[in-house]
């Protein structure tokens, strides 16, 4: 239960994505749609014995579970140190160019920073695990503004802290801070912080999600998860305009909903499996398609590739491949088990809890490992998303921020 309940911090773990149009560069969790896809060519596609070659690492980040935000310029990346937490800025040969104090840590369960930062035109944008959502400058750290959001908007601390990664959409920035009266959901000016709008949502607590955005029929909601429900709303206002009762007691849902083609695949926590719904063609109503016991990671999230879902389960321990219309088992494998998984030209890499780091081919109905190696650290909470930019693979671990090359000699 330890473990689980560690792992269920990373909720909040990573985020990263770059895309330049411009001279625009966003860093965001989990690749340009937060769905754990990056856009980068020319990588290797098998590992030497030992691993890809590290080419640097640095040691000094404090606690933490969070993946970097990488830009062409530098790497942001979080951590705390005795009973306070930083933003660290490094630069592509893994110097320190500068730490910037932001709050108090998250005390109560599993100690250490939570959130990615979201890096955008200038900006970063992240929140602590005891609500204080901030706004800083990305050449220097120092702060733009900040919110607390348990002073200012009534929120209520799920029970390992906030570990949302925030959601930028053109000049806001959305956020979950979970008043279960009316901040439940809210959109901020990314600029000021100044309330655009505030929804109540379904009157639930924050359950560790982060948000999303899907377009269904050309029309476009904002989804989340929130402590027993997957909701849908309207991003211009906040009105809510569906939601589905996920059936799971716990509220630990610190995986990002896939959208395709009119469906929606959300994962519960431990034992409680994964859940399939399908939106009607005015996008109004959702009804549940299927059930399935395989996906019940508190987070490490999973990936749609072709007609099939790849990822681990808790409470069996294994890597698996589901059918993604019927929830049906292809495969599985206990070679890999629980773990966090990303994707790039067509191969998987999961992180295992473990600090097992494979490299793994999607087949029709099954998988192919073709590499492994050992992270560093003890074989317990390797639990941060890892991260690929510009051919290199970024893999954090306690207090290090490790990062190997993959380019294709």
């Amino acid at each position: 239960m330890k473990i689980k309940v560690f792992l269920l911090l990373i909720s909040i773990v990573p985020f990263i994505y770059q895309c330049k149009n411009d001279n625009t560069e966003i860093s965001q969790w989990r690749g340009p749609e937060r769905t754990g896809f990056y856009p980068e060519t020319e990588l290797l596609t098998v590992w030497p014995e030992r691993g890809p070659e590290l080419l640097w690492k640095f040691d000094d980040l404090g606690k933490g579970y969070t993946s970097p935000a990488v830009t062409s310029k530098k790497i942001y990346i979080t951590g705390t140190i005795d009973s306070l937490s930083y933003i660290f800025a490094l630069d592509h040969k893994g110097n320190l160019l500068w730490k910037k104090e932001y709050g108090l840590t998250w005390k109560n369960n599993y100690p250490g920073a939570r959130t990615t930062p979201v890096i955008y035109k200038g900006l970063g944008y992240l929140v602590s695990g005891r609500g204080l959502m901030i706004c800083f400058d990305a050449e220097n750290g120092d702060i733009k503004w900040q919110k607390d959001w348990v002073k200012e908007y009534n929120a209520i601390a799920p029970y390992f802290g906030f570990c949302e990664n925030l959601l930028i959409d053109g000049d806001k920035i959305y956020c979950t801070p979970g008043d279960t009266l009316e901040n439940n959901i809210l959109a901020l000016n990314r600029f000021t912080g100044d309330l655009i709008w505030k929804s109540a949502g379904v009157h639930e607590i924050s359950a560790y999600a982060s948000p999303t955005f899907i377009v269904h029929n050309d029309k476009r909601f904002l989804v989340t998860i929130t402590e027993k429900s997957i909701i849908g709303l309207d991003p211009e206002n906040g009105n809510l305009i569906w939601n589905h009762d996920l059936q799971y007691p716990n509220g630990i849902h610190a995986n990002i909903p896939i959208y395709d083609n009119g469906y929606i695949f959300a994962m519960n926590g431990w034992d409680y499996g994964s859940v399939m719904i399908k939106l009607n063609d005015e996008g109004t109503e959702v009804e549940e398609v299927w059930r399935s016991n395989l996906f019940d990671l508190e987070h490490g999230d999973v990936l749609k590739i072709g007609k099939n879902i790849y990822g681990g389960s808790w409470n069996n321990k294994v890597f698996s491949v589901v059918d993604w219309e019927t929830g049906a088992i292809q495969d599985s494998s206990k070679l890999i088990g629980p773990s966090s998984v990303i994707s790039a030209e067509g191969l998987i890499y999961a992180y295992s809890y473990t600090g097992e780091v494979s490299l793994v081919k999607p087949l029709e109905k099954s998988f192919e490992i073709i590499s492994s190696f050992k992270a560093p650290g003890l074989k317990k909470d390797h639990i941060a998303h890892p991260v690929i930019y510009n051919k290199r693979l970024y893999i954090r671990y306690a207090n290090s921020l490790l990062v190997y090359s993959i380019a294709k000699k």
